[in-house]
């Protein structure tokens, strides 16, 4: 600019030497030092607590599965004994002593082991095993080979839910049979009887099956086909109900949960889907098992009726009885009962029922809560805590 080529450059009131300006140019400023950042060599390393959320629901699905398949354990194997006790008492029509409560069963546990050993609770548990494997093996196979839906969800449409019922209801006719052999091996004594084979519920069965006209008291399995498959399905509808409802309660508390903690979330994760559905389910079953009891006491006493069957006399837990009954049918059975036994009759070994699901909650609950103490310990507990290095240096 004209007028100013004289002046010597000036920064803040201080001249400037045009040689140590031109030389310092490409480190200072002015004067200044420049501020160049660090290379960084690699990344930061993240905080495992952003891995934590990740790790609780791997073990939230763990505990699940793990307590799923202990519930099925349990259902199948460690709660038979009060199967066994239940059924004996409710086919009983002697039996003094009701066992409404679970405190009368222990004397009577105790006598029977200190009698017969601990195998007579574990009688017919082959045979009942097999009734269920085959009863989801045929339902399995008719699923297949018709139209019929082995499974429904609440997107099924009425044509498939009427399918499916009517699945339901052949393969309880199917299994009826069966299921009657099997009564028999779990509710008879094991010291005036001899102890069945593995098979000989299905050899038992189809001789049940093709035993058309009558024999003695013995009624034919045509005619309780009518009564086994109504109270199978009505006990089934029944329970699904239950089911949908229990589970429906469960998912909108837990979202109201996660509502009152600020983190909700439009799908749960599958440990407490898992954990709803398994806890909904046994409910179900309980309230089935609670609200059918007097219509299945009916029913067993009608498939042993004539089988010349000596059960345990559990008034006393000594001593052995044969089963003399002469029902003319469901509504006759239910009568008689009624007028000789009383109301409280058609809940004789209510006490084993409330043992078995008490047994079935307890081991859950214990199996969720041994399972969640495992998780948290192998849980990595130890956090790597960000400590940011020099990023800056100064090159003076």
């Amino acid at each position: 600019m004209a007028g100013l080529s004289g002046y010597d450059r000036v920064y803040r009131g201080r001249q400037l030497d045009s040689r140590q300006y031109q030389d310092n140019l490409s480190e200072k400023y002015y004067d200044r030092d420049f501020i160049r950042p660090l290379d960084l060599n690699s990344l930061p390393i993240l905080s495992e607590e952003n891995c934590q959320p990740d790790n609780d629901i791997a073990i939230k699905k763990s505990v699940g599965i793990g307590c799923g398949l202990v519930s099925l354990i349990t259902e199948n194997l460690l709660i038979h004994p009060f199967i066994v006790l239940r059924r004996q008492c409710q086919v009983n029509p002697r039996a003094t002593t009701y066992h409404l409560v679970p405190i009368t069963l222990i004397p009577v546990m105790i006598r029977l082991h200190q009698t017969q050993g601990l195998n007579t609770l574990w009688k017919g548990i082959g045979s009942v095993l097999l009734i269920r494997g085959l009863t989801l093996g045929i339902e399995d196979l008719l699923s297949k080979i018709t139209p019929w839906p082995k499974e429904i969800d609440n997107n099924t449409s009425i044509k498939a839910f009427g399918q499916h019922i009517l699945l339901k209801c052949v393969s309880i006719g199917i299994v009826a049979p069966f299921y009657s052999a099997s009564l028999v091996e779990t509710v008879q004594s094991e010291i005036a009887s001899e102890r069945p084979g593995i098979l000989d519920v299905f050899r038992d069965g189809a001789i049940r099956l093709l035993e058309v006209g009558t024999k003695g008291r013995l009624i034919p399995i045509y005619a309780l086909l009518t009564p086994h498959i109504a109270y199978g399905v009505a006990k089934y509808l029944f329970g699904l109900i239950v089911r949908n409802v229990v589970a429906r309660v469960m998912f909108l508390r837990e979202r109201r949960s996660q509502e009152k903690l600020g983190a909700y979330s439009r799908d749960m994760s599958e440990g407490v889907v898992q954990d709803i559905e398994l806890h909904a389910t046994l409910i179900s079953m309980c309230a089935a098992e609670v609200a059918f009891y007097p219509l299945e006491t009916v029913l067993h006493r009608l498939h042993l009726q004539g089988t010349r069957t000596i059960i345990d006399n559990l008034d006393s837990g000594r001593s052995v009885m044969p089963l003399l009954t002469g029902y003319n049918g469901a509504f006759d059975c239910y009568r008689t009962i009624i007028n000789s036994e009383g109301t409280m009759g058609l809940y004789k070994g209510f006490g084993a029922l409330v043992l078995q699901f008490g047994i079935h909650f307890l081991v859950l609950k214990a199996t969720k809560y041994i399972l969640t103490e495992i998780g948290t310990i192998f849980k990595t507990k130890s956090k790597v805590v960000k400590t940011p290095g020099q990023m800056y240096y100064n090159d003076a």
